[in-house]
């Protein structure tokens, strides 16, 4: 039986990005922060295992500030949890080092929830 295990992305509704560069921001923080579980500790690596099994959950959601996500990814780093803030390259829509988004997990649903579990879907 697995623990629920899932990854949330958490996005700002304030930069008003295409489609595609929310898209692709929303990739890098998935990505970067399953890579960092795989490659960090013995509890996140066993995460990870039961993320890729169960499924993938992934769920994401919104912030409307700059603020707000960099609180949102101190939460993160202060429950010791795989967690990765993104800045854009800056090399279309956005200015270099703007922060977009944190991908946050895979970690316990209930370890995540009180990171995000009032926070909006990003629809």
């Amino acid at each position: 039986m697995f623990e629920d295990i899932k990854q949330v992305i958490v996005v700002r509704s304030d930069l008003n990005m295409s489609k595609g560069k929310f898209a692709v921001q929303v990739a890098h923080a998935s990505v970067d922060s399953a890579i960092k579980a795989l490659r960090g500790k013995d509890r996140w690596r066993r995460w990870f295992d039961e993320w890729l099994e169960s499924g993938m959950k992934k769920i994401v959601v919104k912030v409307s500030s700059e603020t707000d996500l960099y609180n949102k990814y101190r939460e993160c780093l202060s429950l010791d949890i795989p967690c990765t803030l993104i800045r854009d390259a800056g090399k279309t829509e956005l200015e270099p080092g703007t922060p977009t988004a944190v991908g946050i997990g895979p970690a316990p649903s209930k370890t995540i929830d009180r990171i995000t579990g009032a926070l909006p879907l990003y629809r």
